[in-house]
């Protein structure tokens, strides 16, 4: 009986459960590359470097640890283009009797590899702090599945920033001490260098050959491609940037990407870094004074809680969850969300960051991109799409529920208590944006008024049906049926001027 543990490029870790049931001089391990994964939607070129570099090292490391590893690369001549083709071919040649893997962060993936020829046996992927079946059992008799509390639940199983059963500081959220902007600051810590090695050489050349067609700048590549280059980034966070993290992490500056947000998600999601270790880094810090309560806190709710509670939302509802629309959105995706031309600077220059670093921080992606996609009414699954493509820490069990039930509310309000929709006043309290765009955010139906201004009330009068009833909305709708019939009408003829201009590449 011989057994192959698959490892896919988001699992590059030593502790996977896979990995732990199979016999190093007897069992195989096995990785590939295949074009289905890399092209089902168009990733950013760094997005692919990053996996295919990270997935070699780990690759070479358990080799170097006397595992038995079989690679696939994506140019290997023989090479059929997905995982069931490559994974019977070894099946074949190896005379493999059983295919152990840890559980995919993906439905489709999860549906494809039990159809292959021999016995699948699925582990509980132990990387991830709640288990599905724990969250399953979270989930059942509740009418609403908020995060703040299965978030508080998370920080008592685990012990994290706890004193005798109660939260350090007395409260379990300190985000209303997050939301100072930025604008006064002009100096944010320099990025490690990573250097570029054989193999990172190696995939560099082939993503720049096979892949420039995609969306994404793959030059300048400064990713972490190991566990020990990962953890470096962790330590530097953690005693340059952390401090700050909690004041500024919603604001937002042009031709500044990352500001005192970590890049961790990247490293996280694949593998390299585990979140209880960097749950546990910043809890020490804060003990050793090394940062403030509300900023280690407010890092620490993005890992315990929303990053496992999105995981939980996730498997919980699929497949169908991926097809809901609560408003209808039909709208086809935009030309700018892929480079094309517009006067709205803040779309601009989101874009411009993500297609430069394939990367945005978590505002950017909520209230500008999200935003903008929410009140123009975007189909929520070509939305996704984009999201899935464009950014290097994206996969589709945090990707989905992120942009279909956060950022759109097209999951009607499982996620989030009301939709998180804002016009332009939000994007000038929060960022120096507006300073450099052609548009004035305090103008509403004027010519160079904001277009977030109009949409955003016309998305309020559209959608009253759907949202008047929300206790959160009661005082948009408040303001909306304060408007004489003029003015509604008005705003509604300021909207669909531009919604044809989005679409002709005029606004």
């Amino acid at each position: 009986m011989k057994k192959l543990c698959f490892i896919l490029g988001d699992q590059l870790n030593e502790s996977l459960a896979s990995l732990m049931t199979i016999d190093k001089q007897q069992d195989l391990v096995f990785f590939c590359e295949v074009k289905e994964e890399a092209t089902y939607v168009v990733h950013h070129p760094k997005k692919i470097a990053f996996l295919f570099s990270a997935m070699r090292h780990f690759a070479q490391q358990l080799a170097a640890q006397g595992y038995k590893v079989r690679y696939t690369k994506y140019t290997d001549e023989d090479n059929c283009g997905s995982f069931n083709t490559e994974l019977e071919k070894v099946i074949r040649a190896e005379h493999i009797t059983e295919v152990h893997v840890t559980h995919p962060g993906e439905w489709r993936v999860l549906v494809n590899i039990k159809q292959l020829s021999v016995p699948v046996i699925i582990h509980e992927d132990t990387r991830f702090l709640c288990s599905l079946p724990e969250f399953d059992n979270f989930a059942k008799h509740k009418t609403q599945l908020r995060m703040e509390y299965f978030y508080r639940a998370m920080r008592k199983q685990h012990n994290i920033l706890m004193s005798h059963g109660q939260p350090l500081g007395g409260a379990w959220n300190y985000d209303k001490q997050n939301r100072k902007n930025a604008n006064h600051i002009k100096n944010f810590t320099e990025r490690l260098p990573h250097s570029v090695d054989a193999i990172t050489a190696e995939v560099l050349e082939l993503v720049a050959q096979h892949f420039s067609n995609h969306f994404g700048t793959l030059q300048p590549f400064n990713f972490a491609v190991t566990r020990e280059q990962a953890l470096h980034e962790a330590e530097q966070f953690i005693t340059a940037d952390l401090a700050y993290f909690g004041d500024y992490q919603d604001a937002m500056l042009a031709n500044e990407i990352y500001l005192f947000h970590s890049r961790l998600s990247f490293y996280l999601n694949a593998g390299l870094l585990l979140p209880l270790e960097l749950c546990k880094m910043a809890e020490q810090a804060y003990l050793n004074g090394l940062a403030p309560l509300n900023a280690v806190e407010g890092f620490i709710r993005q890992i315990l809680g929303w990053r496992e509670y999105v995981r939980g939302i996730y498997w919980l509802y699929m497949p169908a969850y991926a097809e809901r629309n609560y408003f209808g959105a039909d709208l086809p995706l935009p030309k700018l969300y892929w480079g094309g031309p517009t006067k709205m600077f803040c779309m601009q220059e989101v874009v411009r960051q993500t297609k430069q670093a394939a990367y945005s921080h978590h505002i950017q992606r909520l209230m500008i991109t999200g935003n903008f996609a929410l009140l123009a009414g975007i189909n929520p699954q070509a939305v996704c799409d984009w999201y899935l493509a464009v950014y290097a820490d994206a996969y589709e069990w945090v990707e989905l529920p992120n942009t279909l039930g956060m950022a759109l509310y097209a999951d009607g309000g499982v996620m989030a208590s009301k939709p998180y929709a804002a016009s332009g006043n939000y994007i000038k309290k929060m960022s120096n944006f507006c300073k450099s765009c052609k548009y004035n955010p305090d103008d509403l139906l004027g010519e160079t008024a904001c277009p977030f201004n109009a949409l955003y009330w016309n998305f309020i009068g559209k959608n009253k049906q759907l949202l008047e009833k929300n206790q959160r909305m009661h005082f948009a709708y408040v303001n909306w049926n304060k408007m004489s019939a003029d003015k509604q009408t008005a705003i509604k003829n300021k909207a669909q001027e531009i919604l044809l201009g989005i679409q002709n590449e005029s606004i």
